[in-house]
């Protein structure tokens, strides 16, 4: 870097990703620095897809205020994609864990993605208000994970807290904005503006809108933004709480709309001098996102396993990466999933056309059906679900591809009679004699006869007699009368093996 460039740097607000296993109280640790309430706008309780806040603290004796910018990423570990993706644009990874519960799967798998990104760490004791806390216990789990605090003899600072109660979060920041201050992280003002798509989708009024994260540079109104797959001129620039603004700088969060179709979460954005200029580069960079597809049916078969068509309509980009990234994860093995297509926005008319025939079914994620589509649904045969909470769609899919798998024959052997005497026979009826030499003999039970070690015939125990008088079973080392059915003749030392056989549901 030049000394000129070096003089063009100016200390700029850390980013801070947050992170940890869902309900250890990411959202709610947020909402006590930011004085918002993200918690009670969710389905179910969790953040459905990453969102970039900043706040602004108060400034102390001599100095000036400082900002921090959040993103807060879902904790469901199917996230782990975009989990990954949000460490990967911070600049210092805030790690909450639950006091009293410890170390879950989904924890361990945040710490492989923060030790990845080898971004500085702070661990987050939440919950430090319930009794029952046990937070050296929670050290010692950390340690056993190669993660070291300081009061352990490591490098990572740990801080109790309540995000409940507030204690501990003046704390929490005061260490973010040290880390910051010793990482040393400076931008470009004077560049052009340069930055990560965080968040993307289709407002119903202003079309398709992005949540743009700056890294560099200054961004404007009027400015041409183009990242690989999607371009705009922008008209207006908002900050995360949807306030117009004139100009954004490194590391905020700004709000964008009117591209020509929905940028891709974690695209790279830069400016352009002018329209063409950034449409020359989008055409270079710009892939076809889905292969052609041919007319499918709902489930087809064929060599390997069936196939279930899905059509997948969701509220914004990271929830559909979150969605397609739990249903890769199902057992595929018997019936597998393909997605025809996958996109933000509400179910339409070219969605059913899709599918239309029993070809597929519409999966919609915090969508509707537009007015069009609804009145192409009432004389098409197409299967339309939607869904507010992410857990309940993979459950139905889940329970469709159990459905479409075969019914499967379980044999349950539960014992074997030795023939000791043929008495009668008639049609495709015999009574024979014999001594229980494994297990039990049941009434109703499939016999399977064997004769020098090899399979001759099948039939079935229509009747069993103990001393001559009707039973339902025989133990080993009993003797009874069976009546038999079936088309082989059964002879004196032959075996005859006793089984169930249950029809049960297939499963995944």
């Amino acid at each position: 870097m030049t000394k000129e460039k070096k003089e063009n740097l100016t200390l700029r607000p850390p980013i801070v990703v947050v992170m940890g296993h869902i309900d250890h109280g990411k959202t709610t640790l947020l909402d006590q620095i930011r004085k918002t309430h993200v918690v009670e706008k969710e389905s179910g309780g969790i953040t459905q897809h990453i969102g970039a806040y900043q706040v602004i603290l108060p400034p102390k004796p001599g100095e000036s205020e400082k900002k921090i910018t959040f993103i807060d990423t879902p904790g469901h570990e199917a996230f782990s994609q975009m989990r990954s993706r949000g460490a990967k644009v911070a600049d210092i990874a805030i790690l909450v864990i639950d006091a009293a519960e410890g170390l879950k799967p989904q924890t361990k798998e945040v710490i492989s993605h923060i030790k990845e990104t080898e971004i500085p760490t702070i661990v987050a004791l939440n919950k430090m208000d319930r009794p029952g806390v046990d937070p050296e216990k929670v050290k010692r789990e950390l340690s056993k994970e190669d993660v070291l605090v300081e009061s352990m003899g490591g490098k990572i600072p740990a801080v109790e807290v309540s995000a409940k109660t507030g204690k501990g979060i003046n704390e929490l920041l005061d260490l973010i904005l040290l880390i910051a201050e010793m990482e040393k992280l400076n931008a470009d003002f004077k560049k052009p503006a340069e930055g990560v798509i965080i968040e993307s989708f289709i407002d119903s009024f202003r079309g398709p809108t992005a949540t743009l994260l700056l890294f560099e540079g200054t961004l404007k109104t009027g400015d041409v933004v183009a990242t690989p797959s999607a371009l705009t001129k922008i008209k207006n620039l908002e900050n995360f709480q949807e306030n117009s603004i004139k100009e954004a700088f490194p590391s905020d969060p700004v709000i964008v709309f009117g591209f020509n179709q929905v940028p891709k979460v974690g695209e790279e954005f830069k400016v352009f001098s002018d329209l063409d200029q950034a449409q020359n580069y989008v055409q270079t960079q710009k892939a076809s996102p889905f292969p052609a597809v041919e007319t499918p049916s709902e489930t087809e078969e064929g060599e390997g396993p069936k196939t279930l068509n899905l059509v997948l309509k969701t509220d914004v980009v990271g929830s559909s990466e979150a969605v397609e990234g739990i249903l890769k994860n199902l057992p595929q093995d018997k019936i597998a999933l393909r997605i025809l297509k996958s996109e933000v926005g509400n179910i339409n008319e070219s969605d059913i056309k899709l599918v239309r025939g029993g070809r597929g079914l519409i999966l919609g994620f915090r969508v509707k059906v537009d007015s069009i589509a609804k009145k192409l649904l009432e004389r098409e045969k197409v299967k339309v679900m939607t869904f507010e909470v992410i857990y309940d769609l993979v459950e139905e899919i889940r329970n469709l591809m159990e459905k479409n798998l075969e019914q499967e024959s379980v044999r349950t052997d539960v014992g074997k009679l030795k023939v000791l005497a043929r008495f009668f026979g008639e049609g495709n009826r015999q009574i024979v004699g014999g001594k229980v030499i494994e297990g039990e003999v049941k009434r109703g039970s499939l016999i399977e006869i064997m004769r020098n070690e090899e399979k001759i015939g099948e039939g079935k125990l229509v009747n069993l007699q103990k001393e001559k008088k009707d039973a339902d079973s025989a133990s080993k080392g009993q003797e009874c009368g069976i009546l038999f059915e079936g088309g082989t003749k059964i002879e004196e030392g032959d075996i005859l093996v006793f089984f169930t056989r249950e029809r049960k549901k297939g499963t995944l």
